[in-house]
């Protein structure tokens, strides 16, 4: 065999060295925070908004915590605003045990499913989106949202019908989602109360072009207005063929409008003169987020309408993972309901018992000069 030189060996153990030292300091632990919405397909610009917004506070949390013994990311997934990718989703996020949290779903019909698989998991789970209330009366605790309710954003919605714009004759749609059909009915109850003149109500299926027939059916009743419980793809369609057809009643919908793809898909000229309400005001306008917006803008370009959300509620659980202070499941969602309040770019956050926000705040939102433009609170 062949000897190896001393000044052979010397070698050795200095590129041993240098090589180890390439390697740095050992990885920080990995604390995981999911997010989950429609990344693809016709509503992933909203998923893609809330997501940003998680991004966005993991990492200012990092940063922030430089010195910190472990590392935050975000594990996002897409749910295609599918109940049954939901509940995949949910699967793959409790199977991970670096998640501790997730921020999602965007859509009620995934995130009414989804919870139960977060609760049996102990799994904190906080949307920024879903107002359905009859996922907050499962009696989930691991449950907890930051937008406001159906059940507040349809009556004040009807409130704004009846008595700002003075309207007598309603026709309403739904997409027999969750989220659609729930709102819809909240408003129509609420609009019947304040003597509104319901002239029908009919729903319509996600994913569906054609709306012809329906509007057919609907026109000669002659609507002051048709309000929509849907999400933006279906309501431009629906807008498009109701103007193609003459139908010139008003047009109102939910949150789930308030995007400006929804301007885009109908057209600036078509969508101008829609109403809509809105969790939350004019972020824009709100001193709170005016440091967020700027960091907001400058990594992913023009404000989303739920970015903002995306973020208070990635914010919320950073604050109980912290306070947590171990990788425990059990230990985060304990922390997190000992937090009394949340001062959020949003506004202030309180949760009651069923982990709804206390803090529920409409915005009336009108399509002016091709862009959502806020009128103010509803009332």
């Amino acid at each position: 065999m062949k000897k190896i030189s001393s000044s052979s060996w010397a070698f050795l153990i200095i590129l041993s060295f240098i090589t180890g030292c390439g390697q740095g300091t050992p990885e920080k632990p990995v604390i995981k925070i999911g997010c989950a919405a429609p990344l693809t397909g016709d509503q992933a610009q909203i998923g893609i908004d809330t997501c940003h917004g998680v991004q966005l506070a993991i990492d200012q949390a990092n940063e922030k915590n430089a010195s910190s013994s472990y590392k935050f990311e975000a594990l996002s997934l897409d749910d295609q605003h599918n109940p049954a990718q939901a509940v995949n989703a949910a699967k793959k996020f409790v199977a991970d045990r670096d998640v501790l949290a997730v921020v999602g779903h965007f859509n009620s019909s995934c995130t009414k499913p989804a919870s139960a698989i977060y609760h049996e998991a102990r799994l904190t789970q906080v949307t920024a989106a879903s107002t359905n209330p009859e996922i907050s009366r499962q009696g989930f605790d691991t449950f907890f949202r930051v937008a406001a309710t159906d059940d507040v954003q349809g009556p004040r919605g009807a409130d704004f019908v009846a008595k700002k714009l003075s309207i007598k004759k309603v026709f309403v749609i739904d997409d027999k989602t969750t989220y659609g059909k729930g709102l819809a009915d909240e408003f129509e109850k609420e609009s019947r109360k304040l003597g509104v003149i319901i002239l029908g109500h009919e729903g319509i299926t996600q994913g569906d072009k054609d709306f012809s027939s329906l509007l057919t059916k609907i026109a000669p009743s002659n609507p002051d207005l048709i309000y929509f419980g849907g999400i933006y793809p279906e309501g431009a369609l629906l807008i498009r063929q109701a103007r193609a057809l003459n139908i010139r009643a008003a047009f109102m919908g939910g949150d789930g409008l308030v995007t400006p793809v929804f301007i885009q898909l109908a057209t600036p000229e078509i969508a101008e003169g829609t109403y809509a309400t809105m969790v939350g005001g004019d972020m824009k306008k709100l001193p709170s987020a005016q440091e967020f917006i700027s960091a907001y803008e400058k990594h992913y370009g023009k404000l989303g309408q739920w970015s903002a959300y995306g973020y208070d509620a990635a914010n919320i659980l950073i604050t109980a993972i912290q306070k947590a202070s171990q990788k425990d499941r059990e230990t985060v969602l304990r922390a997190m309901r000992e937090i009394p309040k949340f001062e959020g770019v949003t506004g202030e956050i309180v949760f009651d018992e069923k982990g709804d926000n206390q803090k529920q705040f409409i915005g009336i939102f009108k399509v002016e000069k091709g862009e959502f433009t806020y009128l103010g609170p509803a009332e």
